[in-house]
């Protein structure tokens, strides 16, 4: 494999248009050209922030001799022994599963030449989950990078991207959960306001392996973490969660892909998010593939998000295709609103202020997400988040209706 190989990534003429619907079709290239720059009325970036991306859909060299955009703390991982060398793009295993889908991680690709790779070693048991902390110097520094997580045959631990400062951040992250791997894979974008993020994620899980991945997203101006994960071996098994709050001119998207390929695979899919203050933007679009061979199958994916204020919108659009009858079961389900009157007559009813009813209910509501996470380090410092981010909003009036 090597950086050069291409598929054509779009059906466009001069005259005429055809969108992509189905997510097991869209195309891949490693060459940015071939994707050329997004118009927004392609299916995957139709609802996206075009105009704060921007600076991600340009193909060019950063400047050399300045400060990073992304300063690494990996002291964990060095401790752990679980850092390995790659140089260069056909660097083995970069590549084995990491295909580009769009224009910005095909410029990741190219333009970061060595990938972090992390390795959990064959047989090994990580006691305790190890932290990636990826600092941004500064929202005018852009940076590309390629991320290689690999849990080796039979290894089990959790590993922890944490996300924090601020920058204009393009990241290819893979993951490869081989046989009898178990491996929890936590993304947490804890970014400054000003920060634009664009991330996609791409996971193959073999032979009765295991595989939780987990975004959660607070902090950014921009950010946009799309995961696929492929249950590719017999009696694997995943889970997809996500977290998020948005805030007044944030926007954080996901479209999150999950691929039935290998025989009595199980998967569960369940984002939960929280939007309050004029302009907060949250975008969810599931998309499920149960494949022709994939017999025996179990499949559920949720989309849940609780609008707090007026000004806020939310677009949750799950999608689930399946291409053969033999299947356990599959289903989706998708639920956007305001705060449930009736919880809040309840805890009211109890002698709970209203301020405090309304904490107690979004607080109640995100908990269910964070305590999925099992890194008490991340589970504080997002109870603390949920809790800042309720504070900020304090004094709102409740939305009259749901986000469109």
């Amino acid at each position: 494999m090597t950086a050069t190989e291409t598929t054509p990534a779009h059906l466009a003429t001069e005259d005429r248009f055809v969108p992509i619907q189905t997510r097991s079709e869209r195309p891949t290239s490693f060459d940015p050209a071939d994707f050329g720059t997004p118009t927004g009325r392609e299916v995957n970036w139709r609802l996206s922030d075009l105009k704060r991306l921007a600076p991600l859909l340009v193909d060019e060299e950063t400047e050399t001799g300045a400060e990073p955009a992304i300063e690494y703390g990996l002291a964990e991982l060095e401790a752990a022994g679980l850092l390995v060398e790659s140089t260069g793009h056909d660097a083995a295993p970069r590549g084995e599963v990491f295909r580009p889908e769009d224009v910005v991680s095909a410029i990741a690709w190219k333009r970061c030449q060595n990938a972090l790779h992390i390795r959990l070693p064959e047989g090994q048991v990580q006691e305790q989950p190890v932290i990636a902390r990826l600092h941004g110097t500064g929202a005018d520094r852009h940076g590309n990078a390629h991320i290689v997580v690999e849990a080796m045959p039979g290894s089990v631990g959790t590993i922890v991207l944490h996300h924090s400062g601020s920058a204009r951040y393009a990241q290819n992250l893979e993951i490869i959960v081989r046989e009898g791997a178990r491996l929890t894979l936590v993304s947490v974008q804890d970014w400054q306001d000003d920060a634009v993020h664009a991330s996609a994620h791409q996971a193959v899980v073999g032979d009765g392996a295991y595989l939780k991945h987990m975004v959660v997203s607070f902090g950014g101006g921009v950010v946009r973490v799309n995961p696929s994960m492929r249950l590719a071996g017999h009696r694997a098994e995943g889970e997809m969660f996500g977290l998020s709050f948005s805030d007044s001119g944030q926007h954080i998207e996901s479209q999150v892909f999950m691929f039935h390929e290998g025989v009595e695979t199980r998967g569960d899919v369940l984002y939960k998010g929280a939007l309050q203050g004029e302009g907060a933007r949250s975008v969810w679009i599931g998309d499920v593939l149960i494949g022709q061979d994939a017999t025996g199958t179990d499949s559920y994916e949720k989309n849940q998000n609780l609008v707090l204020t007026d000004g806020a919108r939310a677009d949750s659009i799950p999608n689930l295709e399946i291409k053969t009858g033999d299947i356990a079961g599959a289903g989706h389900a998708s639920a956007t609103g305001r705060f449930d009157d009736e919880q809040l007559f309840y805890l009211q009813s109890r002698g709970i202020e209203e301020e405090e009813a309304r904490r107690l209910v979004v607080i109640g509501f995100l908990m269910e997400i964070v305590q999925k996470i099992g890194v008490p380090e991340i589970e504080e410092r997002l109870a603390e988040a949920i809790e800042e981010e309720l504070r900020r909003g304090a004094g709102l009036a409740p939305a009259s209706k749901a986000g469109a």
